[in-house]
């Protein structure tokens, strides 16, 4: 099973809770029991807790954690804070695999799913204050329910101590899955022998898991680690060796990238900066000699007491690589009690009392066969189904005659529904390792519901999510694959899915295809070149998905496409595309470094469309007319460096999203207003001739990031105050920017406000007191980095004002020209200051008793600083333990 490419945390477990509810009993007693299995567990200090947005530090602390245990109790949904961390901590399950653990400490579950009771009542009292930003108390409200759905523990009456003994030993059941003789095995304790160890078995027996296990609960003790997974899928060939080669190295040496053009080289190099190092190294899935070769060639490429641990299915290739004897484990089938229990975790819910007869379960381990991974799917699927349904799948299984485990996977599949059907085969036979987003654009586009089928196929253990990627078991994926191919008799023109590169050449060279064929992708290492003629899709009436990468049609003709077409990828396209009359399905169409010249009514008959990226297509030189795509939904122009003007429909389409323009550095016209009522992300970056923005005359309340970055904007209009959900704006090195208007402090949900490399702009604009504004007391309520450096600022007085960046942490004002910097007690949240370069700078006032970090280098006229700035950041170093650097003259 494939790894994510981040396994560790520095956490094991992050702790969630309202501590007026649970601080001064049961918390504590979890957390001491927990310390005491020597559980490596994160527990915030809530006197700390000041802000309603949690801090960039405990963010960091839940993305670097491997569980998280909610404590939901009566108080819990009245904190702002408690509800931007379960938010957060979703999210983190979501996208990268954390597993999550909610306790319901003295309430029910559907008080919390629901919400009901307490819960109730804090969030209407949320609705009320947030009044202007309902988006996040509805994201509060799906972050509870999802959290509130999972299996966990509820204490009403019981005894809080037993309660507290069941966590601690599922969550230590969770951390170590690692037998005993192995940890024996890799002589931990020795520091001075480069040891390696081969783990081997057959496929879905679990060597993967058994890696993931053994690697997170030793990394800590080594002075760097790396765990590179699906080693025989990513390796195919030289090219990716040294594509291994260069992330083997950068997740040793932490980020230092380093490239080489040839296995050698990159041997030369692993010697060279790892043979001092203490390391740890798992080669998950090696099936050639030549892998380990180039990865772990030698014991002496490493320093002493590195730790090399190899997945293989083949034991032969642990003997060749010189492997000792001893250090080779086979990892067998599951027996007895280990079975039965991973098939109970699946099979039944914790939070259910479903009883199923013990002549039944006997059954279901049997066809299993001690394979965790058919464990793991057929517990899946009989989770929540009664006896009848059990009997009923039992009995299929019972009529295969020579049983394998791919009849207990098949199993799986045949219970699912044509939609799920349809998704699962998609992914198994193009996309296993593409990111969730990416599958879910282009599957949606193909009009599958993947919101829910992607989580049904999670359910049934089918795939797995794992740090923003789709995988899926190479069992389960060859499975689907021969579903695929039972279809068509040896006849790929007849299969509904084509992708090997041999079965694409034969169809579409020689005009094979059939109403069968639903989707064709190829995804290529290298460029190579294939004939299809103009009538090559001709018969695919059918064909929803085409995605060619790295192909090139030796055809110089244009190629006759289906209308039924939904999604078109084919980068550096040479033909031209033709559709037959009437109206299309098209989708997406993605043709991003090809020579397509758009004509301004070429998509006419484009209803459906919703995604168009022609980005680095340097022979266009105009925009199509967006009316003829109502439905459009992102427009990515990237790197058109010729275009050079932006079509007036733009202006004012109904239901564009996204609007790319980066790098159209020919670009000088924009509409002279912009009034796209759901237009969300705005980039303009890097469009040089670009001399004015346009006007907003009324308000725009979807769009959320505006760049401008390196254009020739010389000024704002004040109507910039009406892009009233603006987030993030950019402005950075914006060399002839001299002005901004005052109304830019009424973008009152602005986080992030950048204007590095400004050289033109002398002076920040003073907050401007509106009486008639009721809601203009405060200026930038959100703003929480504010980038000013390389500017021209000759004063920085608008800091001055109380009433602005209440919760400001990051502020940068390297390289001006300002003498004295003001107080900024007032600035409660400021926990960096950059001045650094500030030749001019004398005299620094009083500052945020909560900073961490000064940077002041090279203020060569600096002679005041606050005499109490190094005492305040010893107490606040004592107090949560965070590093203080200071960079002061002497």
């Amino acid at each position: 099973m494939a790894a994510s490419s981040d396994l560790k945390g520095n956490y094991d477990v992050f702790l969630s809770f309202r501590g007026t509810d649970v601080r001064n009993n049961f918390l504590g007693h979890l957390y001491a029991a927990l310390d005491q299995k020597g559980i490596y567990t994160y527990i915030d200090s809530e006197e700390l807790q000041k802000g309603e947005q949690i801090t960039p530090a405990l963010i960091k602390a839940i993305e670097d954690s491997r569980i998280a245990i909610i404590i939901f109790s009566e108080d819990y949904a009245s904190s702002p804070w408690c509800l931007e961390e379960v938010e957060k901590i979703m999210e983190c399950k979501e996208r990268r695999g954390l597993t999550v653990f909610p306790v319901f400490y003295k309430v029910e579950p559907k008080e919390v799913r629901t919400p009901r009771g307490s819960y109730r009542e804090a969030m209407v009292k949320h609705e009320n204050k947030f009044g202007r930003d309902l988006e996040k108390v509805k994201r509060w409200e799906k972050a509870l329910l999802d959290a509130g759905s999972l299996s966990g523990w509820e204490l009403k009456d019981k005894d809080e101590a037993d309660l507290i003994k069941r966590i601690v030993q599922e969550i230590s059941m969770q951390l170590d899955r690692t037998p005993l003789h192995l940890k024996s095995m890799l002589n931990l304790e020795s520091s001075d022998d480069v040891l390696m160890i081969g783990l081997w078995g057959q496929r879905g027996i679990g060597k993967t898991t058994l890696a993931k296990a053994l690697y997170n609960d030793i990394f800590r003790q080594f002075e760097a680690s790396c765990f590179l997974a699906n080693v025989r899928e990513t390796s195919k060939d030289s090219k990716d060796l040294v594509h291994l080669q260069e992330k083997l190295l950068s997740k040793i040496l932490k980020g230092k990238g380093l490239t080489m053009s040839s296995v050698d080289e990159g041997i030369n190099l692993i010697q060279d900066r790892l043979r001092r190092k203490r390391v740890l190294l798992v080669l998950d899935d090696v099936n050639d000699i030549k892998q380990l070769n180039a990865l772990a060639g030698e014991f002496e490429w490493f320093g002493k007491g590195s730790k090399i641990i190899v997945t293989t299915r083949d034991n032969h290739l642990l003997t060749i690589h010189r492997i000792d004897k001893d250090h080779i484990h086979e990892v067998k089938t599951l027996k007895g009690g280990e079975a039965l229990e991973l098939f109970n975790k699946h099979a039944f819910l914790r939070s259910k009392e479903i009883v199923i007869r013990k002549d039944l379960v006997d059954s279901a381990l049997h066809y299993a066969n001690g394979l965790p991974l058919a464990l793991v799917v057929l517990g899946s699927y009989l989770c929540d189904r009664r006896e009848q349904e059990w009997e009923s799948a039992l009995n299929k299984l019972a009529e295969s005659l020579n049983k394998t485990i791919n009849d207990v996977l098949k199993l799986s599949y045949d219970g699912l529904e044509d939609c799920e059907k349809e998704i699962f085969l998609d992914i198994a036979c193009f996309f296993k390792g593409r990111s969730i987003e990416y599958i879910m654009e282009v599957l949606n586009s193909c009009d599958f519901d993947t919101t829910i089928g992607v989580e049904v196929l999670v359910e049934k253990s089918l795939i797995t999510k794992e740090w923003k990627t789709v995988q899926m078991h190479d069992l389960i994926q060859l499975m689907g694959m021969d579903i695929v191919k039972q279809e068509c008799h040896d006849d790929p023109g007849r299969c509904s899915r084509i992708w090997l590169c041999e079965d694409v050449c034969e169809v579409l060279s020689g005009e094979m295809g059939t109403d069968a064929v639903k989707a064709i992708v190829l995804d290529l290492p290298k460029t190579e070149a294939i004939y299809m003629g103009l009538n090559a899709f001709t018969n695919m009436r059918r064909l929803r998905l085409l995605i060619m990468i790295n192909v090139h049609n030796s055809f110089q003709g244009p190629i006759c496409l289906p209308n039924g077409l939904r999604c078109f990828q084919w980068p550096e396209c040479p033909s031209v595309l033709k559709f037959p009359p009437g109206p299309k399905k098209l989708v997406r169409l993605d043709m991003c470094k090809s020579n397509i010249q758009v004509v301004v009514d070429q998509f006419k008959d484009f209803k459906n469309l919703k995604f168009l990226y022609f980005s680095e297509c340097l022979s266009m030189v105009c925009m199509p007319n967006l009316d003829f795509c109502p439905n459009l939904e992102e427009l990515d122009l990237n790197g058109c460096k010729n275009l050079e003007h932006a079509h007036e429909s733009i202006a004012y389409h109904a239901k564009l999203r996204l609007l790319n323009l980066k790098g159209c550095s020919n670009l000088h016209h924009l509409p002279d207003i912009l009034q796209p009522k759901n237009l969300q992300h705005l980039n303009l970056s890097g469009c040089s001739k670009l001399q004015r923005f346009p006007d907003i005359l009324d308000k725009m309340k979807c769009l959320q990031q505006l760049f401008l970055d390196e254009t020739s904007i010389e000024e704002l209009p004040a109507s910039i105050e009406n892009l009233v959900s603006l987030e993030d704006l950019s402005l950075s090195k914006c060399k002839k920017l001299a002005n901004l208007p005052s109304s830019i402090y009424k973008l009152a949900n602005l986080e992030s406000l950048t204007l590095d490399g400004c050289s033109k702009l002398i002076k920040f604009p003073k907050k401007e007191e509106d009486s008639t504004d009721l809601h203009s007391k405060t200026g930038f309520p959100k703003l929480r980095s504010l980038w000013l450096n390389g500017c021209n600022l000759q004063e920085v007085e608008f800091l001055e004002n109380h009433s602005c960046f209440p919760f400001l942490m990051e502020l940068d004002l390297s390289e001006n020209n300002f003498a004295k910097l003001p107080t900024c007690g007032h600035l409660h949240n400021l926990f960096t200051l950059e001045v650094s370069d500030c030749r001019q700078l004398q005299e620094i006032g009083e500052v945020s008793g909560l900073l961490i970090e000064l940077q002041a280098r090279n203020c060569e006229s600096l002679s005041k600083i606050p005499s109490d700035i190094l005492s305040i950041n010893r107490l606040f170093r004592e107090w949560v333990r965070s590093e203080v650097r200071l960079s002061l003259p002497l």
